[in-house]
Protein backbone atom coordinates (compact mmCIF):
# COMPACT_ATOMS: atom_id res chain seq x y z
CA UNK A 1 0.00 0.00 0.00
CA UNK A 2 1.36 3.36 -0.48
CA UNK A 3 1.25 6.43 1.48
CA UNK A 4 -1.68 8.00 -0.12
CA UNK A 5 -3.60 4.95 -0.03
CA UNK A 6 -2.08 4.34 3.73
CA UNK A 7 -3.16 8.21 4.60
CA UNK A 8 -6.80 7.54 3.32
CA UNK A 9 -7.22 4.09 5.62
CA UNK A 10 -5.96 5.63 9.00
CA UNK A 11 -8.40 8.64 7.96
CA UNK A 12 -11.69 6.17 7.27
CA UNK A 13 -10.56 3.99 10.70
CA UNK A 14 -10.12 7.12 12.69
CA UNK A 15 -13.84 8.54 11.47
CA UNK A 16 -15.15 4.93 12.38
CA UNK A 17 -13.90 4.70 15.78
CA UNK A 18 -15.21 8.39 16.27
CA UNK A 19 -18.92 6.78 15.32
CA UNK A 20 -18.41 3.63 18.19
CA UNK A 21 -16.84 6.20 20.54
CA UNK A 22 -20.14 7.70 20.19
CA UNK A 23 -22.19 5.24 19.90
CA UNK A 24 -20.43 3.81 23.61
CA UNK A 25 -20.98 6.99 25.04
CA UNK A 26 -24.36 7.37 24.03
CA UNK A 27 -25.20 3.96 25.28
CA UNK A 28 -26.40 2.64 21.94
CA UNK A 29 -23.54 -0.14 21.71
CA UNK A 30 -21.47 -1.77 24.13
CA UNK A 31 -17.75 -1.22 24.85
CA UNK A 32 -17.41 -5.19 23.67
CA UNK A 33 -19.44 -4.49 20.64
CA UNK A 34 -17.44 -1.59 19.31
CA UNK A 35 -14.37 -3.66 20.47
CA UNK A 36 -15.65 -6.08 17.63
CA UNK A 37 -16.45 -3.68 15.03
CA UNK A 38 -13.06 -1.80 15.53
CA UNK A 39 -10.58 -1.52 12.53
CA UNK A 40 -8.26 -3.68 12.44
CA UNK A 41 -5.30 -1.16 11.86
CA UNK A 42 -2.63 -2.29 13.47
CA UNK A 43 0.02 0.92 11.88
CA UNK A 44 -1.83 3.73 13.24
CA UNK A 45 -0.83 4.85 16.40
CA UNK A 46 -3.87 7.04 17.00
CA UNK A 47 -5.85 3.99 16.57
CA UNK A 48 -3.80 1.81 19.53
CA UNK A 49 -4.23 4.82 21.80
CA UNK A 50 -8.68 5.41 21.33
CA UNK A 51 -8.28 1.42 21.43
CA UNK A 52 -7.04 1.33 24.98
CA UNK A 53 -8.94 4.61 25.96
CA UNK A 54 -11.89 2.81 24.88
CA UNK A 55 -10.76 -0.39 26.66
CA UNK A 56 -10.53 1.27 30.17
CA UNK A 57 -14.02 2.68 30.01
CA UNK A 58 -15.38 -0.94 30.29
CA UNK A 59 -12.12 -1.60 32.84
CA UNK A 60 -12.89 1.35 35.17
CA UNK A 61 -16.92 0.54 35.27
CA UNK A 62 -16.65 0.25 38.99
CA UNK A 63 -14.97 3.30 39.80
CA UNK A 64 -17.89 5.14 36.81
CA UNK A 65 -20.66 3.95 39.04
CA UNK A 66 -19.37 5.53 42.29
CA UNK A 67 -17.83 7.95 41.50
CA UNK A 68 -19.48 10.61 39.38
CA UNK A 69 -16.90 13.45 38.66
CA UNK A 70 -14.77 10.63 37.51
CA UNK A 71 -17.01 8.74 34.99
CA UNK A 72 -18.11 12.84 33.63
CA UNK A 73 -14.20 13.29 33.14
CA UNK A 74 -13.66 10.06 31.37
CA UNK A 75 -16.75 10.97 29.34
CA UNK A 76 -15.43 14.45 28.23
CA UNK A 77 -11.83 12.87 27.41
CA UNK A 78 -13.58 10.26 25.12
CA UNK A 79 -15.77 12.67 23.51
CA UNK A 80 -12.74 14.66 22.66
CA UNK A 81 -11.22 12.01 21.17
CA UNK A 82 -13.98 11.33 19.39
CA UNK A 83 -14.07 14.84 18.03
CA UNK A 84 -10.55 14.45 16.71
CA UNK A 85 -10.89 11.39 15.59
CA UNK A 86 -14.06 12.41 13.41
CA UNK A 87 -12.21 14.80 11.68
CA UNK A 88 -9.84 11.93 10.24
CA UNK A 89 -6.81 13.89 12.79
CA UNK A 90 -4.46 12.19 14.61
CA UNK A 91 -4.30 12.58 18.45
CA UNK A 92 -1.94 14.73 20.04
CA UNK A 93 1.04 13.44 20.57
CA UNK A 94 1.13 13.40 24.39
CA UNK A 95 -2.14 11.46 24.36
CA UNK A 96 -0.27 8.79 22.36
CA UNK A 97 3.03 8.21 24.41
CA UNK A 98 0.70 8.15 27.71
CA UNK A 99 -0.73 5.06 26.62
CA UNK A 100 2.67 4.04 24.69
CA UNK A 101 4.55 4.35 28.07
CA UNK A 102 2.29 1.53 29.13
CA UNK A 103 1.58 -0.40 26.07
CA UNK A 104 4.20 -1.02 23.76
CA UNK A 105 2.64 -3.51 21.82
CA UNK A 106 -1.32 -3.04 20.17
CA UNK A 107 -3.37 -4.85 22.19
CA UNK A 108 -6.38 -4.30 19.31
CA UNK A 109 -8.05 -7.54 19.07
CA UNK A 110 -7.40 -9.26 15.66
CA UNK A 111 -10.67 -11.38 16.07
CA UNK A 112 -13.20 -11.11 19.31
CA UNK A 113 -13.50 -14.67 21.19
CA UNK A 114 -13.18 -15.56 24.82
CA UNK A 115 -9.61 -17.05 24.12
CA UNK A 116 -8.56 -14.26 22.17
CA UNK A 117 -9.76 -11.74 25.35
CA UNK A 118 -8.41 -13.94 27.92
CA UNK A 119 -5.23 -13.92 25.92
CA UNK A 120 -5.15 -10.06 26.07
CA UNK A 121 -6.39 -9.72 29.48
CA UNK A 122 -3.30 -11.83 31.22
CA UNK A 123 -1.04 -9.73 28.73
CA UNK A 124 -2.07 -6.94 30.15
CA UNK A 125 -2.33 -8.02 33.94
CA UNK A 126 0.86 -9.95 33.11
CA UNK A 127 0.28 -13.10 33.93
Amino acid sequence: MNTSDTVSSYIKDRKKVSELIFEVLTKNISVLQALKEYPKNLGDPTLNAAFHALVHLEADEDIRNSDANYRDEQDMYLEDIANILAEGNALPCNVIEEYNKYYKDSLIYPNIDKKTVFMRLKKMINL
